[in-house]
């Protein structure tokens, strides 16, 4: 394997000096998915590239999603034809780019009599051709026989028909990830934990940011041709660093998930329901658990890292469970996991925010900083390609790229596999090669494959050792997330790394010390440092259903 792109945290102090001592062209506050999609897009072109992130990467709404790669069907109804058929072609871009995040899947929508068949009919039908989708792969329309088959939870009394759909499931943190350290592999500098904390001006223009670490304290600042402001909900904070009297442009929705064992709800599929108000609701399986949601409810607290789940939201989203599926009503004390994120909408004045456009925006400020809210997930890559459109414009093109080969289409640049992406997509084919290299067992192989593609082979050269007898997340996984993905706390690897807070609940907790050990040793930590960080994941874990109290 060639030299693996690389967020060291050990190697934290090269890359702030780094952010000191270069001039850059660009300097992006924000690593979530837009700002990481707008990182690598200019990276690959050429351009010297820093990326600040006040918390960890990922850490807001990126990782907060329903995890799911999808053009967003329901908008149809809203007249968003073009945000639709741009987000539903780029499913197939983002599996192209990393087929082990962008996994098809059939996903169910139950009806209760033949005109509600006919109409997700007729909208998957259209969904299908915008998104360009293959004939082996469009839906299929079920009846009350075939939905057994199908899905045998299914109250085939009440919803007697069906029709079945692709869609593509993700882990949306490993994405945004995935994305940073192609950047970095291209020349970027991302760092975590460094918030900005005012602009830096040279006249009426901004040229860079004063930032102040989280975990050492110091400041430092950071210059750049062109500043880019991608923080998704506290958009409008770092907007007022530039524009005090800017107008309020978003309007911040909330949408939490609750995560159930699987052992609960054994369905074979993904699900699409509605909710009491005509809402979707999303019932997905993964390994171990299953997982229902969204809301989508204004937020009117401001911009917030951990919005709480609230008891009444838990409610809303379990009602349909027990409503479409055979099985007793399902309560939030069954709950083994929650999360809540906030989206960044572009304001509607008079509009409910289930009715906002997702489409996204790109602002000027008074100082030539760009501000870029709206979108979704799934249109990274497409919302990153106009930001770097903007900056050609503004900084004119690199003659040639980190390569030193000639410039091509953006959209074609930004179509490169993404680290652990360079393989063909056979999951099962890579999880048996990955035990054939070593002791592994078949649930822990395809886990590895899905996590890492096919990163997973040098992954495994590492120690192979659960970190808690019985649990499927490995020693090395550890080390990897501390020296390739930019980990610096406990919280960072059980949350954001190895998914564990989400979709391992039985082994959460028990995974904290051993985590917390193998990190100390890493990153030279006190035991007193240990112990506050094993402690800070633990309560955090709490936190997460409080809602239950």
């Amino acid at each position: 394997m060639s030299v693996i792109p690389a967020l060291d945290s050990v190697a934290r102090r090269s890359s702030l000096s780094r952010l000191r001592g270069e001039a850059f062209d660009v300097v992006i506050i924000g690593g979530g998915i837009t700002g990481a999609g707008i990182a690598r897009a200019a990276a690959l072109k050429g351009f010297r590239v820093a990326l600040l992130e006040a918390a960890d990467f990922a850490e807001g709404t990126s990782s907060r999603s329903t995890k799911l790669i999808h053009g967003g069907l329901r908008y149809l109804a809203m007249g968003e034809v073009g945000l639709v058929r741009e987000t539903a072609l780029e499913r197939k871009a983002v599996h192209a780019m990393a087929p082990h995040l962008a996994r098809p899947r059939w996903l169910l929508v139950p009806a209760s009599s033949r005109i509600g068949q006919l109409k997700y009919r007729i909208g998957i039908t259209v969904y299908e051709r915008l998104g360009a989708v293959a004939r082996s792969e469009v839906h299929r329309n079920l009846d009350r026989d075939s939905l057994l088959a199908y899905e045998p939870l299914l109250d085939r009394e009440a919803y007697p028909y069906g029709c079945i759909y692709r869609e593509y499931l993700t882990d949306d943190s490993r994405l945004v990830l995935a994305s940073l350290r192609a950047a970095v592999a291209a020349g970027a500098v991302a760092v975590n934990y460094l918030r900005v904390e005012s602009l830096v001006w040279q006249g009426d223009t901004v040229v860079g940011v004063q930032a102040r670490c989280a975990l050492g304290g110091e400041t430092l600042e950071v210059r750049g041709r062109l500043v880019v402001n991608a923080t998704g909900p506290w958009v409008e904070e770092v907007l007022k660093l530039e524009q005090p009297d800017a107008p309020q442009r978003l309007h911040l929705s909330k949408g939490i998930h609750v995560v159930l064992p699987y052992a609960r709800l054994p369905i074979r599929h993904m699900l699409l329901l509605e909710a009491r108000d005509g809402r979707p609701i999303f019932v997905i399986p993964r390994d171990r658990v299953v997982y229902v949601g969204t809301t989508d409810t204004s937020h009117e607290r401001g911009a917030q890292l951990w919005p709480r789940v609230e008891r009444d939201e838990v409610s809303y989203v379990l009602e349909p469970v027990s409503r479409y599926l055979d099985v007793d009503p399902v309560t939030p004390e069954e709950c083994v996991g929650a999360w809540a994120g906030l989206r960044p909408l572009i304001a509607q004045p008079g509009k409910a925010s289930r009715d906002i456009s997702r489409k996204d925006e790109v602002w000027q400020g008074t100082g030539g900083m760009l501000s870029i809210a709206g979108g979704k997930l799934t249109g990274f890559r497409k919302m990153a390609d106009d930001v770097l459109e903007l900056i050609e414009s503004k900084l004119g093109r690199p003659s040639e790229n980190r390569n030193g080969e000639s410039q091509n289409n953006g959209s074609q640049t930004t179509l490169m596999p993404l680290p652990g992406g360079d393989f063909d997509g056979d999951l099962a084919s890579l999880a048996h090669d990955l035990r054939a290299q070593v002791n592994l067992d078949q649930a822990s192989a395809v886990r590895l494959a899905r996590l890492y593609g096919d990163e997973s082979r040098e992954l495994i050269r590492g120690d192979v050792t659960p970190l808690v007898p019985g649990a499927r997340i490995l020693r090395c996984e550890v080390d990897w997330s501390v020296r390739y993905e930019g980990a610096q706390r406990v919280e960072d690897f059980i949350y954001r790394r190895a998914g564990a807070a989400f979709y391992d609940p039985a082994d959460k907790d028990a995974l904290l010390e051993p985590t917390s050990q193998r990190m100390k040793t890493l990153l030279g930590w006190s035991e007193e440092q240990r112990r506050d960080e094993e402690e800070a994941a633990r309560r955090r874990l709490r936190e997460d259903l409080a809602f239950q109290k």
